[in-house]
């Protein structure tokens, strides 16, 4: 008999964690072969972490598989425009400028963004790393997006040196963020080549995009991927998208549960291998 699973389910508000560990239990094909239990973790508090990886610790001594799924959009989103745009278009509206008019940002926003999409999944990754090199097929799923391709980013320096695996290094990522950051703060996003729409969101997705690449080259033993799981009908989108939840999961549970010899340090648009 195969040995019985515990999926952990973390999330910064206890309350909605602990009402989606009820429901999933409720329902009979949630875990059928092991227990679900939820643990408070907030991404951007060191001291949430610290309480996870030594729940984490204690409880288990090992963790086998990691998804970070924590994220924000990074933008101040007209619901009403929004959803008449994904109508009218059956998907995600491809016009810029309607874009820019029912998605705004400001500098606030793009931190809050990249502290929670990269930084946050960086740091529970690099604190859960002992615990996962206890496990003999440890596996990291990053859930990433098509909007954080380098081809979203105008600037060719920018996505040379995301794109340069050999010679990128998790500090140069950060420094690239800085840059970033400064930029926008001076309204400098065009000038300087960064993408002018859901700007924060998208460089927070490259970056974990790159960041995934170093993983797996750091840890040849697991499988380090990302994965867009496509456009899924959540909070996020005021529950516009072409996918229901469940269908937005089965990419990311196919990458968790590769068998040992399975891919690693790649981008996948679903369960299709796709470029960075």
């Amino acid at each position: 008999m195969a040995e019985a699973s515990t999926f952990l389910d973390t999330r910064r508000d206890e309350k909605r964690g602990l009402k989606a560990v009820c429901k999933l239990k409720e329902e009979d094909s949630a875990a059928p072969s092991g227990e679900v239990v939820f643990h408070q973790l907030d991404v951007t508090d060191s001291a949430s972490i610290d309480s996870l990886v030594e729940f984490v610790s204690t409880r288990f001594g090992k963790l086998d598989i990691l998804v970070n799924n924590a994220g924000m959009s990074g933008i101040n989103l007209d619901f009403q425009a929004f959803t008449s745009a994904v109508e009218r278009v059956g998907g995600w509206p491809t016009d810029e400028e309607e874009v820019k008019t029912m998605a705004t940002q400001n500098y606030k926003l793009a931190v809050e963004c990249l502290e929670t999409n990269y930084y946050g999944a960086k740091r529970v990754t690099e604190a859960l790393i002992p615990l996962l090199e206890q496990s003999d097929s440890a596996r990291i799923v990053n859930i990433s997006s098509i909007f954080g391709l380098l081809q979203q980013i105008p600037g060719k320096s920018i996505t040379d040196d995301l794109g340069d695996i050999k010679s990128l290094t998790k500090d140069r990522i950060d420094d690239i963020l800085k840059d970033f950051l400064e930029d926008f703060r001076q309204g400098k996003l065009k000038a300087k080549g960064w993408p002018e729409n859901i700007s924060a969101y998208k460089m927070s997705k490259a970056a974990l995009n790159a960041y995934t690449r170093l993983l797996a080259k750091e840890f040849p033993s697991s499988l380090v991927n990302s994965v867009c799981p496509g456009f899924v009908r959540t909070d996020m989108t005021s529950n516009n998208g072409v996918l229901a939840a469940h269908e937005g999961a089965e990419s990311p549970v196919h990458l968790a549960l590769l068998l040992k010899t399975g891919p690693s340090g790649l981008f996948f648009s679903r369960k299709e291998v796709s470029n960075f």
